[in-house]
């Protein structure tokens, strides 16, 4: 909890929905993530939130930045970063959107199949490309292997033909799975890159760097893994498996930067019951899963609630948004308790809300706004 987004809620008492994040905790949570990977360079993933005032801030750091579309590039370049720091993280990339980067000074492109990697060569001559492992993502809350990747003995075949294409064949990237509570992932697909590595060098391509990508965890409810376990054990797989010759390296962090410095405020609209003996109470909130809380989607992210009225007799409740759609449930099946004294008007609490709220909010189902935002 971020005591510093508290008090601006206490004190400013915002119109609901809103989410306030503490820049300072964001700051913070960077500099912890580089003491865990002191020879990586560390690419902020935008998709957890680009608002402009978290950019300017990492800008200052030092930062490097991931992202996935040329407005996120935009948003970068807006906020004071230089082009040789912005990646083009994503591996569906329109033509014209390659180009855009291209012009604007992006040297850096991901790809995981032929047709991607010919359109960079077209529209991003001599760039620097970096391909995508498919790899697995067992301990991920979110998995990510299904849409992405290729298998090694593919990614040899594509960054040996990048080099053709006259293209820099730099270095292999995977993603371990959002919210990933295990190393074992990363671990793996290190191995499986030290070999892709070795594979190349016998037929002329000598690879520089190797992508960890990002999915490092926030803590919700339950205990996670702190960076600094992360960077450990990932710094002793690299060493196992490449000896003396680490390559660089480049880590891209999104929820672990931005979700705990977060808190999100939302107003009880509605207590009912759906029969009068009915034990379980429906709580509705005036924010929901297309007001900004989509990763409760399969009632996968458990965030942690706090309300006015904690300490008190409890009960169980079913969590809902206030939209005319079924589907805006939270939490039916998670076992949330919520204090028998909470009525229409209390304010409730969401903490470590930073991260992948203001970007899956829509503009406006419903005709219901999307969240405010304060970057204090």
């Amino acid at each position: 909890m971020t005591q510093k987004a508290q008090h601006f809620l206490d004190e400013q008492a915002p119109q609901t929905p809103c989410l306030v994040v503490d820049l300072d905790r964001v700051e913070e949570n960077f500099r912890t993530a580089r003491a865990a990977f002191p020879e990586a360079r560390i690419f902020y993933a935008l998709k957890a939130n680009p608002a402009a005032p978290i950019l300017r801030r990492l800008v200052g750091l030092g930062s490097h930045f991931d992202a996935a579309s040329v407005e996120e590039i935009e948003f970068c370049l807006a906020a004071g970063a230089a082009p040789e720091r912005i990646s083009f993280g994503n591996t569906i990339k329109k033509a014209t959107a390659i180009r855009r980067a291209f012009e604007a000074g992006i040297r850096l492109f991901v790809f995981d199949c032929e047709a991607e990697l010919e359109k960079i060569a077209e529209h991003a001559p001599g760039a620097r490309v970096f391909c995508r492992l498919g790899v697995g993502t067992d301990g991920a809350v979110f998995p990510l292997a299904r849409k992405f990747g290729c298998d090694p003995a593919h990614a040899a075949e594509l960054l040996v033909r990048a080099a053709e294409l006259g293209l820099e064949p730099y270095g292999v990237s995977f993603h371990a799975g959002s919210q990933q509570t295990s190393t074992e992932a990363h671990e793996a697909a290190i191995g499986q890159a030290a070999m892709l590595f070795d594979d190349l060098e016998r037929a002329g391509i000598s690879l520089r760097m190797i992508n960890l990508g990002g999915g490092f965890p926030t803590r919700y409810q339950e205990d996670v893994p702190d960076i600094g376990a992360f960077g450990e054990r990932l710094h002793h797989a690299l060493a196992f498996h490449f000896g003396n010759r680490i390559p660089e390296i480049l880590v891209e962090p999104g929820r672990l930067l931005v979700g705990d410095a977060g808190m999100l405020e939302s107003e009880v609209v509605l207590v009912s019951r759906r029969g009068r003996n009915d034990p379980v109470r429906w709580v509705y909130l005036d924010i929901g899963r297309f007001g900004g809380l989509s990763e409760t989607e399969g009632e996968a992210t458990k965030y942690r609630i706090t309300t006015p009225h904690d300490g008190g007799p409890d009960g169980p409740v079913i969590i809902a948004g206030p939209t005319c759609d079924s589907a805006d449930t939270l939490y039916e099946k998670a076992g949330y308790r919520m204090p028998m004294a909470l009525a229409a008007g209390d304010r409730v609490r969401f903490h470590a809300a930073g991260a992948y709220v203001t970007t899956y909010a829509t503009t406006g189902f419903n005709g219901f706004k999307p969240l405010a935002e304060y970057y204090i």
